[in-house]
Formats: structure tokens, sequence, C-alpha cells
């Protein structure tokens, strides 16, 4: 069974090459041709997953249609900034497993989006899933969700758990789809939070405070959204925010730090989620009176309304309240 995966970036690479060493096959398509070209000739992915071998196994292409033809379902994993344009390229009759840990442009789900532009078959891939530990074949466990209200088709899931099952990747699968998605969009926030801690050098409490505060507003948001009750402590939810908030290989909790320490927050023109969903999640929260302060405190800083001090001086500030 061959994979087709549309995104040469970090994570694209790592399945690729995950599914390599396992001796199966796969199709990456690169946005660029230049991008493409380089990783035929060196079989590493030096831009954005340096020190993981490319198995042979692995074609690589520029060509979209290429990429997708004969494939049931395709993997997309670019930022959630190019999943529009990618939609708008790829036929509808495909299957579209979105693993973009984000939000569309208009805050919508992405799998809303999907389900708008009329794709029938939407699935979402997230958990704690490291890049740089996938692609070496490191044991993980991740989650596909699925489900056939809006439009979508539980058997695409079943799919996916099957192509990408290895006995280093243990796959689930789940049937809430809104829960799954939104975990890995809100965890970015909170793994930013916990950068800022790292940054500012508060100390293990004060980081353990705003993870355990932070899985609350995950939750409080999630029931707001239809999820279901347990989804934010499985692996999407829980699991994934205990690696992003820890991780020396997090994007967002490296972005976090630099923030601190007044740096810039990208990593080598790597896009880091939880900034812009941020802004969006805090707008959400303010028109709709929710309690999310650690996402409004975080979205104010990124904004460069507040000070990193002043966010962990507003959070502290908070009126006394029964846990």
């Amino acid at each position: 069974m061959s994979v087709c995966i549309l995104g040469a970036g970090g994570w694209g690479t790592a399945l690729s090459a995950m599914l390599g060493l396992h001796g199966r096959g796969s199709v990456l398509w690169a946005r660029r041709p230049d991008l493409a070209g380089e990783l035929l000739r060196e079989r590493e992915n030096r831009a954005y997953l340096p020190g993981v071998r490319m198995p042979d196994t692995v074609q690589v292409t520029s060509d979209l249609e290429r990429a997708t033809a004969g494939h049931d379902w395709a993997l997309l994993t670019v930022p959630s900034v190019g999943i529009p344009e990618l939609l708008s390229a790829l036929p509808r009759t495909l299957g579209v497993v979105l693993c973009a840990k984000g939000l569309a442009p208009d805050g919508d789900r992405l799998s809303v989006l999907a389900t708008r532009m009329g794709f029938a078959r939407v699935a979402v891939l997230s958990g704690p899933n490291h890049a740089e530990e996938i692609g070496l074949g490191l044991p993980a466990a991740t989650v596909v969700a699925s489900t056939e209200d809006a439009g979508t088709d539980a058997a695409l899931g079943e799919s996916v758990q099957a192509a990408l099952m290895t006995p280093t990747l243990r796959v689930y699968t789940s049937s809430d789809l809104v829960g799954v998605e939104l975990g890995g969009v809100l965890k970015n926030v909170i793994a930013l939070a916990a950068g800022l801690i790292d940054g500012l050098e508060l100390g293990d409490n004060a980081k353990a405070a705003i993870i355990t505060r932070g899985l609350l507003e995950m939750g409080r948001y999630l029931a707001s959204q239809g999820a279901e009750e347990g989804t934010v402590y499985g692996l999407s939810g829980l699991g994934d925010l205990v690696a992003t908030a820890g991780s020396r290989h997090s994007r967002n909790r490296a972005a976090g730090e630099a923030i601190a320490r007044g740096q810039e927050a990208g990593q080598g023109g790597k896009v880091v989620e939880g900034v812009r969903t941020a802004g969006l999640l805090s707008a959400w929260a303010e028109a709709h009176g929710q309690d999310l302060p650690i996402v409004r405190a975080v979205a104010r800083v990124v904004a460069g309304e507040w000070t990193p001090q002043q966010s962990v001086a507003a959070l502290m500030g908070r009126q006394a309240r029964e846990e």
C-alpha cells in the first residue's frame, strides 16, 4: 500500500521516512520543485528534518496530479495557512486527512472548511508526534478521527489506521472528530504559555500550574464545541499537551521561550501554529463570553499588547476561586 503525503515539511518527511523504515512505500509531494529535486538527490530533508534519511521507497514529486494519481486518500501535512490553497487544487473525490494543528483563516475548523469546499471524506490525524522522533522510528502513538456527520466517512479513519500502523507507530481511531481536531489546536497555545514560563525562568511549579490549568481551558473549549468529554484526556489532548509543552522539539514551546527573552518567535522560517491560533481563539472567547484566561493572555503577549511579565501578573492576580 502506497501512502500519498502532501507536504514535504518535517511532518510529511517524517511519516514517509517512518513508513520506509518498515518497507512501505509513499509518495511525498513538495510544493517547490527545487525542494523536490534536493530530496531526490540527497535523500534527506536538511531544511525541515535534518539527520533523518529518506528510504528509497519514498517517491518525491512536485507534480500534484502525479502525487495523488491512483490514491483514494491523502495526508495533508502542510501548515494550516496552506490548507485552503491545497484543498482548492485537489479533486473533491479524494479523501483528505488533515494533519495541521491550526484553524482556517476565518477561525473555523479545517475539517469544516474541507466539507464546505465539497470534500465528502474528511479525517484528522493528531497526537504527541514530534517529527524528529517519528522519522527515526522511535515508538509513538497517534489518533485518527472521522465521523459520518457533516459529510465525513468513518471508513476513512480505518483505512488510515491500517496504512500507518507499524511496529513503531500505534494508530488509534476515534469518532470524535471535533475533539481530536481541536485538542491539537489548543495545546499549541498552552505550549506557548509553557515556553513563556521557561523563558522567564519561573520554575517547575509555575509550568506545572500553567499546563494543568491550560488543560482545563482545553476541556472547556472542546465542550463548548460539542466534543466528547473524555477526548481532552486522550492522545490528542493531554498526550499532545505533555509532549508539546515540555519537549526540546516543540516549536510552540520554543517560540514562547524566545518571546520571553525578547527574540523572534519563528525558528528558521518554520510555522508556529500557536501564534496565529492564540488570536483567533481569544477573539472567539471574548465574543462568546467564555473564560479562557491563559489563551487570552498568550494572545495579548504575541500581539505585543502585554509583556510576558504582565501576562503572568494578570493570571496570578485573578480573583480567588474554587478549583
